[in-house]
């Protein structure tokens, strides 16, 4: 009788743990994907939440950049693009969209800042202090999240709000899909343009400026 008992609580434990084992390994395992839909196209090159920092109006040619903060060749193209948007002022709609390179360690570190900035209405402060300060944090190998920070007090911003949004996942996460359009739009290195829905090929730093002036003349 006793041995019968003892197997039983030893047939016992063992389905417990068996139980355990496949409760583990299905908390565990990766959730399934549902395989993408091959007729559902290209994502947008603009989604309505990117970040629009001139707005041209109708008539006006949309220039899409997919960027990255840290990015050495973005830094020497930020004054030609600011140049270009005071040249067509009224005439083209610019658009940023985030685009973190993952050998750069603080690219998305400050594109989490750019649109913590955002949420207060300070994205272009935000961006422009970036571009301005690159020298001084791109290539570290430490996180600089407490130098955009300092930039953010700098600015003025609400340093509760700011700090809010960055820890929040949601503000990553709209980092991230700008990052996954860009993937799947073919973007695999910055910076990368689109003007009207169509990538620029360029080879050098004029040819942005021509497809620019050849654009909103064809618009006129």
């Amino acid at each position: 009788m006793r041995t019968s008992v003892k197997a039983t609580i030893v047939t016992a434990a063992v389905i417990v743990v068996l139980l355990i084992i496949v409760l583990v390994f299905a908390l565990t395992r990766p959730s399934a994907q549902a395989a993408p839909d091959p007729t559902a196209g290209p994502p947008p090159v603009q989604r309505p939440n990117s970040q629009v920092l001139d707005e041209g109006g109708k008539g006006a040619v949309t220039l899409v950049e997919f960027l990255d903060f840290e990015c050495e060749a973005c830094g020497a193209w930020y004054p030609v693009v600011e140049e270009l948007r005071k040249t067509y002022a009224g005439k083209i709609t610019y658009v940023v969209r985030y685009f973190p390179l993952p050998g750069h360690l603080n690219s998305t570190n400050a594109a989490v800042a750019a649109e913590a900035a955002a949420q207060q209405g300070r994205f272009e402060d935000m961006y422009r202090r970036l571009f301005a300060t690159q020298p001084d944090w791109a290539e570290a190998k430490t996180s600089r999240a407490d130098v955009f920070r300092g930039y953010a007090t700098e600015l003025g911003l609400d340093m509760a709000a700011y700090d809010k949004a960055v820890a929040d996942p949601a503000t990553i996460t709209r980092v991230e899909q700008d990052l996954n359009d860009g993937q799947n739009l073919g973007v695999n290195s910055t910076p990368t343009f689109f003007l009207d829905g169509k990538r620029l090929e360029l080879q050098k730093q004029n040819d942005l400026e021509n497809a620019v002036a050849s654009a909103t003349k064809n618009k006129n």
